[in-house]
């Protein structure tokens, strides 16, 4: 059956999991997640070290892992060259980010991701950032649609997200030319599966999550994960402090910031009425945010 990738538990061994908020009730979580720290500094080269060899597990297809299976030269290069604009697109950091905290993290394996579908800057530029799925305790599923956000501010970035997931299950598309919603999103799913190298078995138990039956065993529920990175700005006198030191007082900031936020994502659930969808939210805190995803993008496709 469809597994998560090998590689995505490696960042993992890096990243620091700070806490889980509980959010509204016990299936809502908010994850704090940060970077390692090296003198007084976010260590993103050992973090980036981590994120390697995802890459291809996030950005290529199956068929196209397969095809170049002999070659890891080569099917690098590809995966590597859908992150090509990484210096005007804001959003790939995240989508990537939200792939491995999904899939490392949750267990919830990737059927399809966005960049998958890019063939050009201008297609699928709507919709959910990616499709995975997650088995739960009682033997039912949930279709996990991925909305992320690189942001200076972190309430700024928790209030778009759940403004583009609201518009997303309303189907409303801003620029009024381009199909969007959860039921395209679902016909694209349904599509693909026939596209890639699913066995026959695999692409039943799909096709059962995108479109369920009253005769199948399980049930199918849609739910949403989302990532938000954050930037947090630090004076002098606290990089001054002694590297223990530091440290705890990165973990203390971050999570009385995040702390903070959880009543607003229980206002935006409230607020745009997603009552019976559950959130899987991640948080990770950037110094310098904008210099920081142009050099890890960067470093991630050399």
């Amino acid at each position: 059956m469809i597994d998560t990738s090998p590689f995505s538990k490696k960042m993992l061994e890096v990243l620091k999991h700070s806490k889980t908020y509980k959010v509204n009730n016990q299936q809502n979580n908010l994850e704090l997640f940060t970077c390692p720290i090296n003198a007084n500094q976010f260590d993103y080269h050992r973090m980036v070290e981590s994120l390697l060899e995802s890459v291809a597990d996030f950005s290529v297809s199956r068929r196209t892992k397969e095809q170049y299976q002999g070659s890891p030269m080569t099917l690098s290069q590809k995966a590597r060259e859908k992150f090509k604009e990484f210096k005007t697109n804001k959003g790939e950091l995240g989508e990537f980010l939200l792939f491995c905290f999904l899939e490392g993290h949750l267990n919830a394996p990737k059927i399809l991701s966005k960049l998958e579908l890019k063939t050009s800057t201008e297609l699928y530029v709507n919709g959910s950032d990616g499709i995975h799925f997650l088995e739960l305790p009682s033997g039912n599923y949930q279709l996990i649609f991925g909305e992320s956000k690189l942001y200076d501010d972190l309430t700024a970035g928790l209030r778009d997200a759940f403004i583009s997931i609201n518009n997303f299950l309303k189907e409303e598309n801003q620029k009024g030319n381009e199909k969007s919603g959860i039921r395209y999103e679902k016909s694209l799913l349904s599509a693909s599966v026939f596209k890639e190298t699913w066995s026959k078995e695999e692409e039943e138990f799909i096709t059962q999550l995108v479109y369920p039956t009253n005769k199948q065993l399980f049930q199918v529920d849609d739910a949403f994960g989302i990532f938000i990175g954050f930037e947090i700005k630090l004076d002098k006198d606290q990089r001054r402090l002694p590297n223990d030191k530091f440290r705890d007082m990165i973990d203390d900031h971050v999570n009385k910031i995040v702390e903070m936020k959880i009543a607003n994502i229980e206002n935006y659930i409230e607020e745009h009425e997603l009552y019976g969808y559950n959130f899987y939210v991640y948080t990770m805190p950037f110094i310098d945010i904008e210099i920081s995803r142009t050099k890890i993008l960067e470093s991630l496709m050399k």
